[in-house]
């Protein structure tokens, strides 16, 4: 080949390697060898010594030599195409970078077929090392461990290869090593022997001897650009197990029988089930519990067997028994034929800092969270005791003791989450939703939504704004005197009609708005209040109570296109169809569901069909009047009591006395006020500590007392019963009667959606007439996509709050109706982007 060995110790056992100018290689060779022995010393390719260690010919050792070059500036040329040898490998979001390919040649002496793999790995570019003795090349492997090593096998006179091949598979970390057998080469006419015993000794393949250098280079590029490349991906998921063993998170892999492969060191620990015990079971058998709805999985599947993914609150059963509750992410993988090959499951892990406390009950750390120590207790903790001594113990005080306390006993990690979980609670809005700016831009309709609706959005006027602006029209309040026709007995027929369905959910408002001409509200509130008893409660007549129901539904503004007596029609039937359910019966007495009805009639009076924000930005009388805090829901519970008080014949309230009185008007006054959109999540967070855990807790007591004791509910409401807990119960039920459009049938939850939109509309056009700060920009009648702001409204407000009622009163039929609801909107903002695809599409083709 016109090629010339620059160094040559024959006979010696010296390794040489090529570095001859006028060789054929596509590039100087480099530093061929990544193996420095103990012994000898390195040759230069001028034939000098350098002061190194090279294996001595009289130990019997294999020698390794590095080729030098002469100068500086070769070298880091050399260096530089080094660089041209390194490649990535993508492997699924995985970028691995690997550096050029190295060799191991295991040869006893030197021939045709040594020089041949030699000479090819250098024109390629590869590092190589070529050691002489078995001792040798396990030193240098694990040294160097290469990508690829030959061990000469066409004789056993030398050394045992099938022996070395062994050796270096006991190694550590060689499952990613490819070792080739290089065998004779045998006759046409003779039958090759068989490649098994080969195998099982630890060889991946064999090459048969050959001194044609390019079918040495075929060889090793196959290996690179096959074996060598999925050996690196393997090797890469070493990192990816490392990754899922070390978050908190419980991850579980299983195949698409939902047979376990994978659990993480998350659910080792928070399960208390090993990997062993949980290989091939069956992962819905493992985790089976009472608290998952029975048809859970059926809908985990419906979604995950169409490709997407299910996300949702799920029970976990662990070993002891117990049962714990996290938010589970369920992912399909799709393998190479389509189909589904495994699942990956991601439980958030549910951190009970009680948990942490019980196990430090009995040290200093649990004193100091009660009442505090004076012994052995770092000077800022100390200082921490006396500042909360020093005031009037409150809730909070104790969760910051307690949480300071539980700092001395936690790891840096856990420290510093819970300095993070401080700073949080010294917030005074810690239940105001936060939208960081990416949140913003992803999805504005939903962040501009829940700005309008959650934050009063104020933004002050300078002086020199038109003042008249703040002369917004106030709706006079009517006075409507005793009528005739106050029995249900002389409600007309086609009323009647409408109001024999009252107690079904699928009671339809809109119709009976249509045959009332637009009083459904009187006629409603006979009907409900009379299957509710409210007038022998109150010790009215019914004359009293038909009085005061027109004279509320008069102060409805009919001209709002939303915020009218038929809306508050519809949350008095839906408070009703709540105050049905068989725990609310359990847990409420009479005067809860009056209280209820009540509050439910008159949570809106005299809406003026804008929002609290516009009131405040526009200096509404009224916002001035509530110093701009909770400005409608105030002025509704104000007037309702006001309207009430005129005079006898429609005063509700006359023959309460005055304690009742009292209670009764506060209960209604909180629930008014508990619609306020912005207090939604402090109330949905309290009903689901206080309430669903006070249950799901109540429920375990209960069914571990004994199984004829199993479905006795009486723990659970007289738990349930107690005056703070009805309070919340009271709130999270008219707030889900107030927004329950999107839980009603499919045909009155879009007439509702329609009505809002408008409402909205009406809205945003006065606001830009009068260069006010625009509230919420997307409800722009031009622009606004009515099916996204409804999957927006669901998506933040109404999933939760309504998983939340459910589980405390099962309303099954209305999640069924969300559900259908939800898709209804997403099917019609897909069907609404594609023709606008389309018709851009054909503007740019008519261009």
């Amino acid at each position: 080949m016109g090629c010339t060995p620059s160094i040559h110790v024959s006979q010696t056992g010296v390794v040489y390697c090529r570095e001859s100018d006028d060789s054929n290689s596509p590039r100087p060779s480099y530093s061929t060898s990544t193996f420095h022995s103990t012994h000898g010393n390195i040759l230069r390719s001028d034939n000098t010594e350098l002061s190194a260690n090279v294996p001595d010919s009289t130990t019997g050792k294999g020698k390794c030599c590095v080729a030098v070059d002469s100068t500086d500036a070769e070298n880091q040329t050399r260096e530089e195409r080094m660089k041209s040898f390194e490649f990535d490998i993508k492997f699924g979001p995985l970028y691995i970078h690997k550096k050029a390919m190295s060799v191991l040649l295991v040869f006893n002496k030197e021939d045709s077929q040594s020089d041949s793999l030699g000479w090819a790995a250098e024109r390629i570019g590869y590092k190589y090392t070529l050691v002489r003795t078995p001792e040798a090349a396990l030193e240098a492997y694990s040294v160097t461990h290469h990508d690829v090593i030959f061990i000469d096998h066409r004789s056993s006179k030398h050394f045992d290869a099938e022996t070395l091949c062994r050796s270096i598979r006991a190694i550590k970390s060689n499952e990613h090593t490819l070792i080739i057998a290089v065998t004779k080469k045998y006759p046409s006419d003779k039958e090759e022997p068989s490649i098994l015993p080969l195998l099982k000794a630890g060889f991946n393949r064999r090459f048969v001897e050959t001194s044609n250098i390019g079918t040495c280079m075929n060889e090793l590029l196959q290996l690179e650009y096959g074996e060598i490349r999925s050996k690196l991906k393997l090797r890469a998921c070493g990192a990816l197990f490392t990754a899922l063993d070390n978050v908190s998170d419980l991850v579980e892999i299983t195949n698409q029988d939902h047979e376990i492969q994978y659990v993480n060191h998350a659910f080792e620990r928070l399960t208390g089930f090993t990997s062993e015990e949980v290989y091939s079971k069956d992962s819905r058998e493992l985790s089976k519990n009472d608290k998952n709805k029975p048809d859970l999985h059926d809908i985990i599947n419906d979604y995950v067997n169409k490709g997407k993914h299910w996300e949702g609150s799920y029970y976990t059963r662990r070993k002891s028994g117990e049962v714990i509750q996290s938010q589970c992410r369920i992912t399909p993988v799709v393998g190479l034929s389509g189909r589904i090959s495994q699942y990956v499951t991601v439980k958030t892990a549910p951190y009970d800092l009680t948990q942490h406390l019980d196990r430090v009950k009995d040290t200093e750390l649990y004193q100091l969270a009660n009442g505090g120590i004076h012994g052995g207790v770092s000077k800022r903790r100390e200082s921490v005791t006396r500042i909360h001594s020093m005031t009037i113990e409150a809730p909070i005080t104790k969760v910051i003791n307690i949480i300071n306390a539980a700092q001395e006993n936690s790891c840096l990690t856990v420290a510093q989450a819970l300095d993070k979980v401080l700073e949080i609670l010294r917030s005074s809005e810690l239940y105001s939703p936060y939208f960081n700016q990416q949140m913003k831009d992803e999805d504005p309709m939903t962040s501009d939504l829940v700005g309008g609706l959650v934050s009063q959005n104020v933004k002050r006027r300078h002086s020199n704004h038109d003042t008249s602006v703040q002369k917004i029209s106030h709706h006079t309040h009517h006075h409507i005197p005793s009528s005739p026709t106050a029995s249900l007995s002389q409600v007309p027929e086609p009323i009647q009609s409408v109001l024999d369905e009252e107690c079904d959910w699928n009671f339809d408002i809109i119709e009976l708005e249509r045959v009332t001409d637009k009083r459904p509200l009187v006629y409603l509130g006979l009907k409900i209040f009379s299957r509710f008893d409210v007038c022998e409660f109150l010790n009215v007549s019914e004359d009293v109570l038909f009085n005061w129901l027109q004279l509320i539904e008069s102060n409805y503004h009919a001209i709002n296109t939303y915020h009218n007596s038929t809306h508050a029609a519809d949350v008095l039937h839906a408070t009703a169809y709540f105050l049905d359910r068989e725990r609310v019966k359990s847990v409420f007495d009479q005067f809860d569901e009056v209280a209820c009805l009540i509050a439910a009639v008159v949570h809106d009076v005299d809406h003026p069909g804008r929002t609290n924000a516009f009131l405040v930005n526009a200096g509404n009388p009224l916002a001035l009047l509530y110093n701009d805090l909770a400005v409608l829901e105030s002025h509704h519970a104000a007037l309702a009591f006001q309207l009430s008080h005129r005079d006898d014949t429609v005063n509700i309230f006359k023959n309460m006395n005055r304690e009742n009185y009292s209670a009764m008007r506060n209960n209604i006054i909180d629930m008014v006020l508990a619609t306020e959109m912005k207090q939604h999540f402090e109330h949905c967070s309290k009903f689901v500590n206080s309430i669903n855990k006070s249950m799901i807790s109540a429920e375990e007591e209960t069914q571990s007392l004994s199984s004829q004791c199993s479905h006795d509910s009486t723990a659970i409401s007289s738990k349930l019963s107690l005056p703070e807990n009805r309070t919340l119960i009271k709130r999270m039920l008219i707030k889900c009667a107030d927004v329950s459009n999107p839980v009603r049938p499919q045909k009155l939850c879009i007439e509702w959606a329609k009505r809002i939109a408008e409402e909205y509309y009406n809205q945003t056009d006065e606001e830009k007439a009068k260069s006010l700060p625009v509230v919420m920009a997307v409800f722009d009648r031009k622009t606004c996509s009515v099916p996204k702001s409804q999957m927006s409204f669901i998506d933040v407000f109404i999933t939760n709050m309504f998983d939340a009622w459910d589980y405390f009163c099962d309303i099954s039929e209305l999640m069924t109706h969300l559900q259908n609801n939800y898709q209804y909107w997403k099917d019609q903002e897909e069907l609404k982007s594609r023709e606008e695809e389309e018709n851009t599409a054909d503007e740019e083709e008519n261009t």
